[in-house]
């Protein structure tokens, strides 16, 4: 059985949704004291090509419930992206994290060493369960949470690096 798939994959995953979910009060701590509206953050983005906050949130979940459905026979819930509020956003981390705890370890067994094709945009390449962890699902998980982050940041909400590394004890 590989542990390692589960160990390098689901902790780090719980725990960076739990920062994306603080982020998500400290967004709405701010819209509040501001007097701003919640639309200005939720949509924010850093480039218009890039997505807005509530995108980014969107794909941290995303790639959250894919490593369920793409390493092991559980199917993942299905969550359209029609969140608009911050509660709603709270909604489906909170979905994406009930999910992620309630699968066993042991249905990671075979999950280092199955394969997954991934085929999007200009990106098509076949990966084992375990390189498919270290080469796209944390680099891309990563990339997610930080740019919500810097959307907000680049907003005026006051986040920095000990809140992108939350609690570390």
């Amino acid at each position: 059985m590989s542990n390692s798939t589960y160990a390098i994959s689901i902790p780090a995953l719980l725990r960076g949704l739990s920062i994306v979910s603080s982020l998500i009060d400290k967004a709405e701590a701010f819209s509040t004291e501001k007097k701003i509206s919640p639309d200005v953050l939720i949509n924010a983005r850093l480039a218009p090509d890039m997505l807005p906050f509530s995108g980014q949130v969107q794909r941290v979940s995303d790639t959250s419930k894919g490593v369920i459905g793409r390493l092991t026979s559980i199917e993942p819930p299905k969550m359209p992206d029609e969140e608009k509020t911050f509660a709603e956003l709270q909604e489906r981390v909170a979905k994406t994290v009930d999910f992620l705890k309630s699968v066993d370890e042991s249905a990671f067994r075979d999950a280092s060493s199955k394969e997954v094709t991934l085929s999007f945009g200009k990106l098509k390449t076949t990966l084992s369960g375990d390189d498919y962890i270290t080469k796209f699902v944390l680099p891309n998980f990563y990339f997610h949470v930080t740019t919500a982050q810097n959307i907000l940041r680049h907003n005026g909400v006051s986040v920095g690096k000990l809140d992108y590394l939350g609690p570390i004890a």
